[in-house]
């Protein structure tokens, strides 16, 4: 449903992007042009999770006690030292599970890629969700399984970073 929203948003007949496009006279061809099919998939996919993020930050805020704020009025701290040195600290395990949020489903984009342009121009956005999926449903299944592997090790990869970081950041709390 996504990228059928957002083709709506650019077309030119009807969609209010692809009208202001048309105006400022830029030639917005997503189809055949891999630039601008990216902007177009980091736009939708940002749009798509602000909303996301934005709760989680805002739940996260609500939690930090008054007391911190009004000892900081009391400093004088400015609102840039408030954000820094109460406000981000506070949000750090939030943003944390919003950024292993994030990284899981943008390892699991499929859907946006194939609705846009199916992972052309030329394979530039074809990411490899697509190609396994393209793969399975072509009953590819040596390549598929090569796929699921490489992808495994990727996510492995990322999962053992984060949780490196983690424990860092926990040390480094203590």
């Amino acid at each position: 449903m996504i990228p059928a929203i957002w083709l709506g948003f650019i077309n030119t007949d009807y969609g209010f992007l692809g009208q202001m496009f048309e105006a400022i006279g830029w030639d917005f061809d997503y189809k055949f042009t891999a630039m601008h099919t990216w902007m177009l998939i980091l736009a939708m996919d940002t749009w798509h999770w602000v909303g996301l993020v934005a709760i989680l930050a805002h739940s996260g805020l609500s939690t930090v006690p008054q007391t911190y704020y009004l000892a900081a009025k009391i400093d004088g701290a400015g609102r840039w030292a408030v954000f820094r040195h109460i406000q981000l600290p506070k949000l750090h395990g939030v943003l944390t599970m919003a950024l292993i949020l994030r990284v899981m489903d943008s390892m699991m984009i499929y859907t946006e890629a194939f609705g846009i342009n199916a992972g052309g121009p030329d394979d530039a956005t074809s990411f490899l969700s697509l190609e396994l999926g393209e793969d399975i449903a072509a009953f590819n299944y040596g390549p598929a399984a090569a796929r699921s592997v490489v992808y495994l090790l990727i996510v492995m990869v990322v999962a053992w970073a984060l949780q490196i970081l983690s424990r860092r950041q926990s040390r480094g709390a203590l």
